[in-house]
Formats: structure tokens, C-alpha cells, sequence
């Protein structure tokens, strides 16, 4: 193989580079920045974003990213069965295995609702 045969595997890489630089550069440079106290407040954390690291903060929000993460992996398992739910029939064992699964992630929903780890004071 010759050094010629690599030359389309560079360019991909370039325009690849381009294509994700290109635009970052470019909102760097032609974008506006105009700061203010309203942009620099707390946001999805619920704490000052430039203040000291060791500082007490609530941890409810720690237990609202967490339960995200729990019903999106859910979803992420459930988009691929749907695809070969057909292929599957709906007596399946593969049927059963995410009414299951389901089932396990519903009775944990109501008993998290029911204790009140949804509730934002």
C-alpha cells in the first residue's frame, strides 16, 4: 500500500475536524458576550456556578438526576424491543421479559412518587 491510498482517510479527518471546529471557532469569534447576573445564576444545579467547591448544597438534586438517569435507561431499553416487538410476537418470551422489567420499573416509580422523592419544595 502506498502512502496515496491513506489520502481519502485524511481528508475524512480534516473535513471531520472542520466540521466540528469550524462552527465552535466561529461562535467564538462573531458571537456576542455580554455577561450579566441574570446569565451567571444558579441554573440546573441550584448552587452559585463560581463559588467555593466545598460548600453545603442540597442533595435532592443529586436524587432528580439520578431517577433521569434510571427512566432513561429505560427507554433506551425499550426503543430496540419495540423495533422486534413484530419479529418477536406477542406471546413471546422476549413479550414477557419487558412486561416484567416494566412492571419492576412502575411498582419503583409509585413507591418513589408515594414517598415523595418527585416533591420539589
Amino acid at each position: 500500500m502506498t502512502l496515496e491510498s491513506y489520502l481519502p482517510v485524511l481528508l475524512f479527518i480534516l473535513v471531520g475536524l472542520a466540521v466540528g471546529a469550524g462552527p465552535l471557532l466561529a461562535g467564538a469569534l462573531l458571537g456576542p458576550s455580554r455577561p450579566d447576573p441574570e446569565k451567571l445564576s444558579p441554573y440546573e444545579c441550584g448552587f452559585e456556578a463560581f463559588e467555593d467547591a466545598r460548600m453545603k448544597f442540597d442533595v435532592r438534586y443529586y436524587l432528580v438526576a439520578i431517577l433521569f438517569i434510571l427512566f432513561d435507561l429505560e427507554i433506551a431499553f425499550l426503543f430496540p424491543w419495540a423495533v422486534v416487538l413484530g419479529d418477536l410476537g406477542a406471546w413471546s418470551v422476549g413479550f414477557w421479559a419487558m412486561m416484567v422489567f416494566l412492571a419492576i420499573l412502575t411498582i419503583g416509580f409509585v413507591y418513589e412518587w408515594k414517598k415523595g422523592a418527585l416533591d420539589w419544595e
